[in-house]
């Protein structure tokens, strides 16, 4: 693989709901529902939402992974449906995408981005790609109850 392109989709290509039902089953499979807090396609197609897809740039028919940026007020975002395909999980793809986002973030003028993860052992992975990218625990932000199966994450901007 030579690169990773990172654009703005529709969620209307199958490889990409494939990804986000994987994603959605595996949260299932891990999280009590009442901790659920992953969107559906009808949730990221909102319109406080942008969703990015991220492909192999030297064949655009291979789906790497995928994230998502839903506004929460004017000056504060959160990060949503983060995801690397499991084929292509520790290469960077996760890493592109959080500096794709953290990039927007500032160019709409945002102060601060947040994002809700699990506080299992299973989401140490996440927890440990937010913190390199300088993210650190946060109470509840939103609309999110307080929950020991949730962690929060913030970054300042």
């Amino acid at each position: 693989m030579s690169g990773i392109a990172i654009v703005v989709d529709d969620l209307s290509g199958p490889e990409v709901a494939a990804l986000l039902a994987e994603h959605l089953e595996e949260m299932r499979a891990v999280t009590p529902v009442e901790s659920k807090h992953a969107l559906d396609l009808d949730g990221l197609r909102r319109p406080d939402v942008t969703f990015w897809t991220a492909w192999d740039d030297s064949n655009d028919t291979v789906l790497l992974g995928c994230g998502a940026l839903r506004e929460l007020d004017p000056t504060h975002g959160e990060i949503k449906s983060m995801r690397t395909t499991t084929a292509y999980q520790g290469i960077g793809v996760g890493s592109a995408l959080v500096r794709h986002i953290i990039a927007e973030a500032r160019r709409r003028g945002y102060r601060r981005l947040s994002l809700e993860t699990g506080s299992s052992e299973h989401f140490a992975p996440a927890r440990r790609l937010y913190a390199r990218h300088g993210f650190v625990p946060c109470p509840p932000f939103g609309d999110y109850p307080e929950d020991h199966h949730s962690a929060h994450l913030t970054l300042v901007l």
